[in-house]
């Protein structure tokens, strides 16, 4: 564990509770996707599919974090981690937030070109996703880091002149 906390720069122990959210979410979502594979067999293979395709992703994801770790101004390693909680909740949460929203504004694949109908809907969740990647930023402790990637990316939109 000393080797661990060293590694990942954790001071605190409630440091620690951002890996084990992070193994948890990785774990999670390798379990759903095995489940796509899971027909007729039992939940213990779906459980064992899981952990295979679990330990693949998470050396993806480290291999992700040597490269973002000289990119990213963080103060600790494990801040990483937090970032990329964030990405996640935000991903998820926009798909959440935009699907009723547009329901509720009337634009359905019934009533409109299938073809507008995405763009329309990728319009919306890209919205939403700015506005709750920096909120949730805050919420977790990286609101600066957020806001600054934030601006980045409005300027890369073309957006950066109302940001002054």
């Amino acid at each position: 564990m000393k080797q661990f906390k060293k590694r990942w720069e954790i001071t605190k122990n409630w440091q620690l509770l951002f890996p084990l959210i992070g193994l948890l979410g990785l774990f999670y979502s390798s379990f759903k996707i095995a489940g796509l594979f899971r027909k007729e067999s039992h939940i213990a293979f779906q459980i064992a599919f899981a952990l295979l395709i679990t330990f693949f992703l998470l050396r993806l994801v480290l291999l992700i974090f040597k490269k973002l770790e000289n990119k990213w101004v963080v103060k600790q390693r494990w801040e990483i981690i937090r970032i990329f909680i964030v990405f996640a909740i935000t991903g998820s949460s926009s798909l959440l937030v935009g699907r009723p929203f547009i329901k509720f504004i009337g634009i359905t694949k019934e009533n409109l070109n299938v073809f507008v109908y995405w763009i329309l809907y990728i319009i919306i969740g890209l919205v939403f996703y700015q506005v709750l990647l920096v909120t949730t930023g805050y919420l977790l402790g990286q609101g600066k880091f957020f806001w600054e990637f934030e601006k980045k990316m409005l300027r890369r939109f073309g957006l950066g002149r109302y940001l002054d």
